[in-house]
């Protein structure tokens, strides 16, 4: 998943005329600081209303929901509070004709189709996803409130690169067979046992909508390339650009029943995908409180389940790294809470900042908050952030706020209501906010905002920033800035998160990506990711120089 941020905070009195992107939108910046958008909203709703917003795709085609009276779920944009789209809700019995779909295509997809036949189809899937990438960047900035160049650089150019990665790993990397190796002497060299890496079948899988394409294709991609089938159930609240995604598989031609795409909400159409007996794993990306609910459905039938949750990170900042280097660290860290609009489960929303340093923290933190501008999604330009997804999401976000206030904790930037050149406005535009002086036991703390909220605490040692860096429910992606080698080689190893990020080092394409803890367990991306998507089996008498054994 994408997270750090690749734009520049700018001043908004720098600004005079946005320039039209696409004939999508115009924005002018007026003479008291406010941005006025004009989107082309004709252009927007001849997209979306190209869609099959009424339908599924099951078996190679778009069908009626099976119900003569299915529900629908009002889309609204973000930036405008405005419905855009109502799209079918899926029942349980869409799920099992998309369930049984899939699985009497797995037989023939992971059995008689080649791995190079399946990669040809995802070579296929990539060059015509490419035609599509400025559509689905609105559909994205539309449905989740991503800017729009954002949505096409890190969402959709985000799920093009995963398309891309996983088929060059399923090229060069990944090996569905892979001898035991042999411990003991004494049997020689004849290789006894043979692990197979096999498909584990037909595969539910229900995505975000905080990073819809990088999640959809994440999850489908891989899984294909190892032979599963797949039932697809998308958030409710980022349907348009999965809808998109399918027609694309349609028309890269993959079999009818391999892909499988059933819109709908959590209790009632993914509940289904978990229950139903005939999916054998489950991948799910969401909240903590869901997961939980996600495997203990999956567990009444012993599925395979990879759970990728919520995150609280920690950002660990010691003095050794000098001014020049700190500075940047703080801005970089606190631009990437903000990045997404706080949307991301990686986010470095704790910032433990070594004491030195801790007051300079505090004043460089506040100056990108106030510069940061907060806009709408169709505005052109990479310079802002948008709005939250909805206005559960934004309710809860001020809820949160507000309970930082009442714990004590110290209001540097932000906080509640709408940014001053949006007050009077029905997007769901939150404030870029930062608190200081913050403790572990505060709800702030150890709650998953998914908002533009950073919390900063100082720290005298080592052993004291391990333990509040560590006192969380979470354990997703922790970061530390340090010169010394020792020191980020202690960290690494005694911070508890499934991933650990130095010196603002990015990790290898295929790193594994996934948590612990309350962030959940299984990984994503590259050869673990395809992997997750399999079961080992172990064979015995299969090595190729036995074969074609003449009888005694």
């Amino acid at each position: 998943m994408l997270l750090r941020s690749l734009y520049l905070i700018p001043i908004i009195s720098s600004i005079n005329v946005l320039a039209v992107a696409d004939n999508v939108a115009t924005a002018t910046v007026q003479a008291d600081g406010t941005i006025q958008s004009h989107v082309d909203e004709d252009v927007e709703s001849k997209l979306i209303g190209s869609l099959p917003l009424n339908k599924f795709y099951i078996n190679g085609k778009w069908v009626d929901p099976i119900s003569e009276q299915p529900a629908f779920f009002e889309l609204v944009d973000p930036s405008t509070a405005k419905v855009v789209a109502k799209v079918a809700l899926g029942s349980p019995q869409d799920v099992n004709a998309a369930v049984l779909a899939a699985k009497d295509a797995w037989p023939s997809w992971n059995y008689d189709t080649s791995p190079k036949e399946r990669q040809s189809l995802v070579k296929r899937l990539l060059e015509v996803y490419t035609t599509r990438m400025d559509d689905m960047a609105m559909l994205v900035s539309t449905e989740m409130g991503s800017p729009i160049e954002s949505a096409l650089s890190s969402h959709v150019g985000g799920g093009r690169g995963n398309i891309w990665s996983a088929l060059n790993m399923a090229k060069t990397e990944f090996a569905f067979e892979r001898p035991l190796p042999n411990i003991y002497p004494n049997e020689g060299d004849e290789q006894l046992t043979t692990i197979l890496y096999e498909a584990v079948g037909v595969v539910g899988m229900i995505t975000p909508w905080n990073w819809p394409l990088n999640q959809i294709t994440l999850k489908v991609i891989p899984a294909l390339l190892v032979g599963c089938t797949a039932v697809l159930k998308p958030s409710e609240e980022s349907p348009l650009s999965a809808l998109l995604f399918a027609e694309l598989m349609h028309e890269a031609g993959f079999p009818p029943g391999v892909f499988n795409l059933v819109s709908g909400d959590g209790p009632t159409t993914g509940d289904a995908v978990t229950r139903n007996p005939n999916v054998d794993m489950i991948s799910f990306t969401g909240s903590t409180r869901a997961g939980k609910q996600v495997a203990a459905n999956a567990a009444m039938n012993l599925k395979k389940t990879s759970m990728e949750l919520g995150g609280k990170g920690a950002n660990i900042l010691f003095a050794d790294v000098g001014d020049e280097w700190m500075a940047e660290a703080v801005v970089e860290g606190v631009e990437s809470v903000f990045f997404n609009s706080g949307q991301s489960c990686n986010a470095p929303t704790r910032m433990f900042v070594e004491r030195p340093y801790y007051d300079e923290a505090i004043g460089l933190a506040k100056s990108v908050a106030e510069e940061t501008v907060v806009g709408s999604a169709h505005l052109p330009g990479d310079n802002h952030i948008g709005p939250v997804v909805n206005e559960r999401q934004y309710n809860r976000i001020q809820q949160l706020i507000q309970t930082g206030i009442d714990e004590g904790a110290t209001l540097v930037a932000g906080g509640l209501g709408r940014p001053d050149n949006l007050y009077d406005t029905a997007g769901f535009f939150v404030k870029p906010t930062v608190f200081a002086d913050c403790t572990t036991n505060m709800t702030i703390m150890q709650e998953e905002i998914f908002g533009p909220v950073l919390c900063i605490t100082p720290f005298d040692s080592e052993e004291e920033v391990l333990e509040m860096a560590n006192d969380t429910p979470y354990g997703l992606t922790n970061y530390v800035q340090s010169r010394r080698l020792d020191r980020r080689r202690r960290m690494a190893l005694r911070l508890r998160s499934g991933m650990v990020e130095m010196n603002d080092a990015y990790g290898n394409a295929g790193s594994p990506f996934g948590g612990v803890k309350g962030s959940g367990y299984g990984r994503e991306g590259g050869v673990y990711g395809m992997e997750e998507f399999c079961i080992i089996k172990a064979i015995t008498g299969y090595d190729v120089s036995n074969d074609d054994m003449e009888e005694e």
